[in-house]
């Protein structure tokens, strides 16, 4: 009888239909700061721009600039302009797809609604999409072209984990598109792998103690995944434990980087907040991880490290290794998320 009983329990626990919004407002192309953006219409169906009651319609493969004037946003198709504080862009029917290009870089295939404002003399662009459309774009920056579909639906848990209970990470918008949050290039192909994954895994998140959490992933954990303490970070809903990684243990990232004393010092105090600031000015593979030895070499300071990223939750060079060897995404998330739940949510409006 108490065995049934907690069957139930366990089953409801893994059954209950939380309830998480549907879409997701992700701000896009920051780290390019841009005064100007090339717009492009799909070339199956037209998008409309408005501002107030104003509208300009790029029927498809049609592409307009959209650049900054006197701190309002002015778009410009060749045949018509219009200049506002900010401007929506979407499909006649709702969500659409787009191609958006900061000019001399690629375009990025978004699907969903954009906003344009002027923010700090910067163009800010934000893209509001299904969070499922959010999952398997992020699935797809994110990994590695030959990851198995396994090790990329346990991802695509983790992704939607973290957009279904993270909240307001910033203040015009949810998430970024950057590593702060998860990063974001455009959606995948129909079919994709990561398309996939987030099909096949679709309203799955990963909860801790009966409420879902936002789960974290990293690169390669060098070993043994840590926790939040031992990055200097804070714990959020779901404490994390330090697994070890069978893959990583064995066929170690080890790297080697040169740092100034005052960059250690900072690395050393700070953390993942410490090494995130130092990749930010000297670039984003200046210090690989936050698991590393020091020794002074002169002037410097001779980092020794393993791993990619802060370590915590999923590892992704492990989990591609698990899948291999043919554990499914519910034993690879067991694994490197002890004492937690592959739970179902329903998305409301």
């Amino acid at each position: 009888m108490l065995g049934k009983l907690l069957l139930s329990i366990w089953i409801l626990a893994v059954t209950a239909p939380w309830c998480f919004a549907r879409q997701v407002r992700v701000g896009v192309l920051s780290r390019f700061h841009p005064h100007e953006l090339e717009l492009t219409a799909p070339r199956t169906e037209a998008v409309v721009v408005r501002a107030g009651e104003r509208s300009i319609v790029l029927e498809p493969g049609a592409q307009a600039r959209i650049r900054i004037v006197d701190n309002s946003v002015l778009i410009e198709d060749g045949r018509s302009a219009m200049r506002a504080r900010e401007l929506l862009a979407a499909g006649r029917a709702g969500d659409a797809d787009f191609l958006l290009a900061v000019p001399g870089q690629p375009s990025r295939h978004f699907r969903g609604s954009l906003s344009f404002w002027v923010k700090g003399g910067e163009l800010a662009v934000v893209v509001s999409m299904d969070l499922e459309t959010a999952v398997a774009s992020a699935v797809r920056a994110e990994s590695e072209p030959d990851t198995p579909l396994e090790a990329l639906k346990a991802l695509a848990v983790v992704a939607r984990s973290y957009y279904a209970a993270a909240k307001e990470r910033h203040e015009d918008y949810d998430f970024c598109d950057l590593t702060h949050c998860q990063v974001l290039r455009g959606v995948p192909g129909q079919g994709s792998p990561a398309a996939r994954a987030a099909i096949e895994t679709r309203g799955l998140v990963l909860a801790y103690s009966g409420s879902p959490f936002a789960a974290m992933f990293t690169r390669s954990c060098g070993g043994s995944t840590r926790t939040p303490a031992q990055a200097g970070m804070p714990v959020n809903r779901y404490p994390y434990f330090a697994v070890i990684c069978e893959y990583c243990h064995t066929h170690p990232y080890v790297w080697t980087r040169r740092v100034s004393q005052a960059d250690a010092e900072l690395l050393l105090a700070k953390g993942e907040a410490g090494r995130l600031a130092v990749d930010r000015r000297l670039g984003w593979n200046a210090v690989p991880s936050n698991n590393f030895t020091t020794r002074s070499k002169g002037a410097e300071v001779l980092l020794e490290g393993k791993g990619q990223g802060h370590g915590i939750g999923l590892c992704q060079r492990g989990a591609a290794a698990m899948a291999a060897g043919g554990a499914d995404f519910r034993k690879i998330l067991g694994y490197y998320f002890p004492n937690t739940q592959v739970v179902r949510f329903a998305p409301v409006r």
